[in-house]
This record gives structure tokens, C-alpha cells and sequence, in this order.
């Protein structure tokens, strides 16, 4: 039985702000875009920024020595933080699955800008649980952090969808032994949705986490 269904956030819930951002930045600075890109996505994992190990400033330092870009640290994060747009079709999703009775939450793989991101734009309200690798100390790198999150959901993994934009966090994730859907467009979502919502799913039978808290 489908109990919830766990989304990721940036290229699913909202547009992809992290990569859209870093290839302004690139451009802005003649760099290849792609190179810049697959470079800071390193950093932000390798500086452990992003399983909050690190400090912002910390981050934005070492982006800069290694790649001589120019810019302020505000500059650089209001280059990606602005482009975290939620995608309102997306938005109408999670409230229908979860008016049906299923559990919903959110797992990312961000920094202290998710919370920023929510105040600028509140939408952790739309879920039951909010999980960010930065409060965690882990990240969907790490397969043991599925396992982690079903389990605080009061869920075993055969009982979780889990749907993102990456390739590797859903390998990842199917090895813990969940569903997964690889999200490549609202439409193409909403039609492998289907093969999972059909699953019995009722209302009373599933007890939700206590409500999300900062």
C-alpha cells in the first residue's frame, strides 16, 4: 500500500534556481556553463556546504579560488535563490495527493537557502515533513538518508514513492527498496503517477508525522 510520497524540491516542486543560477553566473563571468556548473556542484558536496559542514561565506570563498569567478556572496546566492520558482502545477499536485489521505513530504539535498527560499515564498506548509541535508549531516548521496526519512515518517521503503530529477538520487533511492518516478516533466509525472495511485490508499489507516517545525 502507497502510503506517502516524498518529493524533491528544486527541479520538481520549483525550477531548477541551482543550476539556472550557476550558468548565469558563468556567463556573466565568460566561463563554459555546463563546466562551471558540474564544478560548483562538486564543491558544494566535496566542502560538505551542503550537509551543513560548512558556512556560506566558507563556500562562496573557495567557489571563487577555484574558479576565479567575481562577486559578492550576496550577489552570487541572489543569482540562484531568485530562480527558485515554485511551479504552481506542481503545487496543485502535492495538495491533491495529500487531500487524498497519502503523507507528503519534502527531501532535498539544499543549504541554508531552503529556508530562505521559504521565506521568501512560503510553501513548507504544503507538507507534512521538510527534510534538508543541511539540517540532516547527509545527503541523497548517501542512501541510508531514505531510509532515514521513511523511517521518521512511521513508513517501511515499499510503502514511499519517491520522486526526483536526478538519476542518481533515484538509483539511490530504489535501493533502499521504495518506488521511485524520475521526474522529467510536469506531464510525464502526472502520467506515471497513475501506476501508483491506483493503489488502495485510505485515509484512516495511515498515521502522519507530527507537523513540520523550523
Amino acid at each position: 500500500m502507497l502510503k506517502a510520497v516524498v518529493f524533491d524540491f528544486g527541479g520538481v516542486i520549483a525550477e531548477e534556481g541551482f543550476r539556472q543560477g550557476l550558468h548565469a553566473i558563468a556567463r556573466r563571468n565568460g566561463l563554459d556553463p555546463g563546466h562551471f556548473f558540474r564544478c560548483v556542484r562538486e564543491l558544494i558536496y566535496e566542502t560538505g556546504y551542503v550537509t551543513g559542514a560548512l558556512e556560506e561565506h566558507a563556500f562562496w570563498t573557495i567557489v571563487r579560488e577555484k574558479t576565479k569567478i567575481s562577486g559578492g556572496d550576496g550577489e552570487l546566492r541572489e543569482e540562484i535563490l531568485s530562480r527558485f520558482v515554485l511551479r504552481p502545477a506542481m503545487v496543485e499536485e502535492v495538495e491533491r495527493l495529500r487531500s487524498s489521505g497519502l503523507i507528503v513530504a519534502l527531501l532535498s539535498d539544499q543549504t541554508n537557502w531552503l529556508d530562505e527560499i521559504e521565506q521568501r515564498t512560503p510553501f513548507y506548509h504544503l507538507f507534512d515533513k521538510v527534510y534538508n541535508s543541511f539540517k540532516l549531516g547527509k545527503s541523497k548521496r548517501d542512501p541510508s538518508v531514505f531510509v532515514d526519512t521513511f523511517s521518521a515518517l512511521g513508513i517501511l521503503p515499499p510503502e514511499a514513492l519517491f520522486v526526483d530529477d536526478s538519476a542518481e538520487n533515484i538509483e539511490n533511492a530504489l535501493s533502499t527498496g521504495c518506488m521511485a518516478i524520475h521526474f522529467l516533466s510536469i506531464d510525464d509525472f502526472r502520467w506515471q503517477l497513475k501506476d501508483y495511485i491506483r493503489i488502495p490508499c485510505h485515509r484512516r489507516s495511515i498515521r502522519r508525522p507530527p507537523p513540520w517545525s523550523p
